[in-house]
């Protein structure tokens, strides 16, 4: 039996980010992309991308950092909660 992987296209209009330096907004955006491709790459689409189709909105929750986190870590995280919320 051959698995077939979807084809996912994902656009993000708009991220919000709250209580983040402005600065960081480019860093924390590119860190966003990079660990949903990994993401998607690694453990594809969830099944229910398939079934709901595009949608408006997604949460990306809350979560807290260390205060020495860089924008990779940070980009990261909203990443996993964005693919979570996904599921």
């Amino acid at each position: 039996m051959v698995m077939r992987r979807a084809n996912v296209e994902l656009h993000i209009e708009e991220l919000v980010l709250h209580g983040f330096a402005p600065g960081d907004r480019y860093r924390i955006g590119d860190a966003v992309e990079q660990e949903l491709q990994r993401l998607f790459a690694e453990q594809g689409a969830p099944p229910t991308l398939a079934q709901c189709g595009a949608r408006d909105y997604l949460d990306g929750g809350t979560f807290e950092t260390p205060r020495a986190a860089g924008a990779g870590e940070i980009g990261a995280r909203i990443a996993q909660n964005l693919y979570g919320g996904l599921k």
